[in-house]
Formats: C-alpha cells, structure tokens, sequence
C-alpha cells in the first residue's frame, strides 16, 4: 500500500498505545472481544454465536455472512458474525485505526464503528468509520447524534463523506478523536472533518467521551437492500486494530 512521504510524517506524531493483531489460535481474545447479541434492527437482526460465522486465520479475524442451512431453531434466513469491545476496552482522545478486507455481494453490509460506553443511542453519538454496500468502491464514513439524528441537523457541519476504497485488497479506515473534532480517513487519505460548533440546539458533539469498537459483517436491511444468497457466504476479513495518542499528551 503506498503511503505518501506527509502520511508518514504526519503520523510520526503519534504513539502506539494499544494493538490488536489476531493472532490467536483457536479464538479471538475474549479479554477485549465479545460476539454482538441479536438486535432488532437492520445491522443486527442476523447476529449469532454459530462458530461457521467466525474464524482465526493466518493472523486474521474473519467474519462471516451465510445462509443459514444448519440451525434449525433458528428461523433467520441469514447468519452474520461480529465483534464488540463493549464493556471491556473504550477509546477516546486518539487515533484508532483498522486494517481490513471487504469481500462484495449483494446485499453485504460490512462495518466497523464505535457507540458510547455510557451512554445510549442517540444521545451518546456513533461514529461509522466504515461501511461499505454490495459491491462498492467507496466506503461511507458518518457520525450520528441527537443533533443529527433526532433533529436531523447534517449540514452544518456536513455528518458524512466517503472515499475510495481497493476493493480487491486491504485498506486502513481511521478516525482521529479529539476534544472538538472527529478527522476521518481512509488509506491515510483525509475524508472530512466534523467540529464542534457553537450552536443552541443540543447534543452537537457528544463525541468527547469514552467509545467501544463494533466490527461487524452485516446483510440486508432498507439501505443495503436485498440479499443475494448465491453470492454467499461473504467474509470481512480484520488484520489489525490499532489505537494511538499524540506524543504530547500520552
């Protein structure tokens, strides 16, 4: 992957505090990772612990998207696996970065994106570091909020942006955490901003707090569209996390 001589300098102002590489045998670390329950909603509604939607391979962690054949009790026409930190590693106030493959199909709905550890949805604030849909180039990257959601104020200032991703290959998805500002990128490429503003309306920027790291392979759902089982299963395959701070405040 080429790194620009800026890139690289600009990122010499940073400390590796924290990494995760999966490296790990038979299991991811249980120490840091859970496997993301059920929900109700369009991401999560095919979440389950079957051990077919999960695998530790050659250094990686690899989420699966399948049709679901086996599970009998189950009456979910598709299972998905994912991951979440929640409750055992947050991260603020830095620059967490995830270095991770996209493999396409219709209605595949990858992501990797942080909630709030103390705090619900939305007041709390999500930060979408990726999502990518189907068989796409690009990835999305957005934040939602009480501001942006409830009052669906998106504009001022912009929620969201995408960029360009190698869909053939592995990509760095980044997010630079700070008192007043989210930075997003990908492959070191600077997407957007989202600042702080001053405003009377609330729930502007409830970003400064501690966040925990969803990675998950999604299908279906009102923005993705429909599945194509033939296209599956479909894999998100996760090399490394990585998280660091500024020299100067380390």
């Amino acid at each position: 992957m080429f790194i620009s001589c800026k890139s690289t300098q600009r990122l010499a102002d940073w400390s590796l505090v924290w990494e995760e590489n999966f490296n790990q045998k038979k299991g991811f670390n249980e120490q840091v990772w859970s496997k993301i329950p059920r929900g109700g909603a369009d991401w999560d509604n095919y979440m389950t612990d079957f051990d077919s939607c999960y695998a530790m391979r050659k250094g990686k962690l690899v989420l699966r998207g399948i049709v679901n054949q086996t599970q009998l009790n189950d009456t979910a026409p598709y299972l998905t696996g994912g991951v979440y930190s929640k409750g055992k590693k947050a991260f603020s106030n830095g620059r967490i970065e995830i270095r991770a493959k996209l493999d396409p199909a219709k209605g595949a709905w990858p992501a990797i994106w942080m909630l709030a550890e103390n705090a619900d949805w939305p007041v709390g604030g999500e930060i979408d570091i990726m999502e990518r849909l189907n068989h796409d180039s690009i990835a999305y990257q957005t934040v939602h909020s009480y501001y942006t959601y409830t009052l669906g104020l998106r504009e001022h200032p912009k929620s969201g942006s995408k960029g360009m991703i190698d869909p053939d290959s592995y990509n760095v998805f980044a997010v630079e955490m700070y008192p007043d500002s989210l930075s997003f990128y990908i492959n070191n490429v600077h997407t957007f901003t989202y600042s702080r503003i001053q405003t009377t309306e609330k729930g502007q920027f409830p970003f400064n707090q501690p966040f925990y790291l969803l990675i998950d392979m999604q299908l279906g759902g009102s923005w993705v569209g429909t599945v194509d089982p033939k296209e599956l299963p479909v894999e998100m395959k996760v090399d490394w996390v990585r998280f660091y701070q500024r020299k100067s405040i380390k």
